[in-house]
């Protein structure tokens, strides 16, 4: 799912909110009008003040947008029908009135206005409804200005794509930029479809082999694009699956992930609040550290290292220098990183203590007698709270490793890419530098594929008696 898009889904909660609270704000107002006060006045004025009210609809309206989500009103299939949506939020909001009317009858409390109860329910119906109609138009004015159309790719020349491809042309709404169409997936057209770099894939052709749409789910996942296919092309496949409706045609999405729509949005906020507050937290520390590192050698205290992240984009993870300056390698060095990428290369000969494209120097005798202690206690790291906070990594993920070392990953290793790496995760935990890679690649997709915030919480909790026991740490 497009950040676009999840961005969107996401504004949902808070408008939502705030024309709950408006629709409670405008039932007050009104009903302290001079036009109402002249048909009934206010008996209730003390006993219900301006400052006890709000509070109670701070609290309902919190209490409304649970049932919204039990109601589906925050679904993040990007092509619901605004008709059902509609409906929906009718529904959600005389639950919820009937939600406090039954709270009334069975605590036996004496509710000061009916007319707050009445005319608040209708408000919230009419309000939420004109919010969810803003954000659809300002959707739809970006799309048809051309900002966050996924570009897709139909494969098929079936009835079925024509009926598809001719929805998305005359439905600029929809959000659909066709960058290309295909009669068949094969060997010339998966590289003509990877120039295009499309978000998405979409497989229609009923008539086609089995074989072919497995070829091109592989291809799919490999590249880390949506993919999505006709409901009725073949019922072989299980996954992680949404159905969805385009053009009145039944289509699944498959998900390699649940971090994805909502489990996207939730991770995030996640890192956000956590990953801000260890920063602060270790801010003491890290002043420290950097006064240590001056005075034992010098200037620069952090070292950037590219990394690969998230959908193969390179990114610089933040540590503190552990090495002395002319071993240290990258841009950030100049000659000297040059220099420093072939003594590197000789030490990854002699001493590296894992197989496969990453690699370990056992006792690296290029680590300042500080760097060593940093390393071993994993205080290096600290300064990646600040890749979290900027969303190059998250907390728990896989860690991402150099651009030089993914040169060497076998196809099924690029699964990895799938989300973005985490200062920590379920390889840390497991074994850290005593595991293979294979058995690193498993557990990283075992984690992809299983993510829940509840593993999360736990990995994080796990990591800090890890790094105290020295669980694999290599020095």
């Amino acid at each position: 799912m497009k950040r676009f898009e999840l961005i969107f889904t996401f504004l949902q909660l808070p408008v939502d909110y705030l024309m709950l609270l408006l629709a409670g704000a405008s039932a007050y107002a009104l009903r302290f009008s001079p036009w109402i006060i002249a048909i009934r006045p206010v008996s209730f004025a003390a006993k219900l003040s301006w400052e006890r009210y709000w509070p109670i609809v701070a609290l309902v309206a919190f209490g409304w947008l649970i049932i919204f989500a039990l109601s589906g009103l925050y679904n993040t299939d990007p092509n619901r029908k605004l008709a059902r949506d509609l409906t929906r939020v009718v529904m959600a909001c005389s639950t919820g009135f009937a939600a406090i009317t039954i709270y009334v009858f069975f605590t036996l409390s004496k509710f000061d206005s009916r007319f707050l109860v009445l005319v608040g329910g209708a408000l919230s119906i009419a309000l939420v409804s004109l919010g969810r109609l803003l954000l659809r138009g300002c959707k739809a004015l970006l799309y048809r200005v051309g900002v966050g159309l996924r570009r897709t790719v139909i494969i098929g020349n079936e009835k079925i794509a024509k009926t598809i491809r001719e929805a998305f042309l005359g439905q600029p709404r929809l959000g659909y930029n066709i960058v290309g169409t295909f009669n068949h997936f094969n060997h010339a057209s998966a590289g003509a479809i990877r120039k295009t770099k499309p978000d998405e894939i979409i497989f229609t052709d009923p008539k086609g082999s089995e074989a072919e749409a497995l070829a091109a789910i592989e291809f799919a996942n490999l590249n880390h694009i949506t993919f999505k296919y006709s409901a009725d092309l073949f019922a072989t496949i299980t996954a992680n699956m949404t159905v969805s409706t385009i053009a009145g045609i039944p289509i699944i999405e498959l998900r390699r992930t649940r971090l994805t729509g909502w489990g996207r949005i939730i991770k995030r906020l996640f890192d956000m609040f956590f990953g801000t507050l260890l920063f602060i937290i270790f801010i003491p520390l890290n002043l420290f550290i950097t006064l240590i590192i001056l005075i034992e050698s010098g200037r620069p205290v952090i070292y950037k290292n590219e990394r690969v992240g998230q959908l193969n984009e390179k990114f610089f993870t933040l540590k503190f220098r552990t090495m002395y300056q002319k071993y240290c390698t990258g841009p950030q060095f100049g000659r000297h990183g040059q220099t420093a990428l072939k003594t590197e290369a000789e030490l990854i000969k002699t001493s590296s203590s894992k197989a496969g494209p990453i690699y370990k120097i056992k006792n690296d005798p290029r680590l300042t007698p500080v760097g060593r202690f940093l390393r071993r206690w994993s205080l290096d790291e600290l300064p990646q709270f600040w890749n979290v906070i900027k969303g190059d990594m998250s907390l728990v993920g896989p860690r991402p490793h150099q651009p030089r070392e993914v040169a060497g990953y076998e196809n099924e290793h690029r699964i990895v890419f799938a989300i973005k790496p985490g200062l920590t995760g379920l390889t840390q935990i497991s074994g850290r530098s005593h595991l293979t890679f294979a058995e690193e690649i498993k557990l990283d997709a075992f984690y992809i594929e299983n993510w829940n915030l509840y593993l999360d919480f736990i990995i994080l909790v796990k990591t800090p008696f890890v790094v105290v026991k020295k669980t694999g740490s290599i020095v």
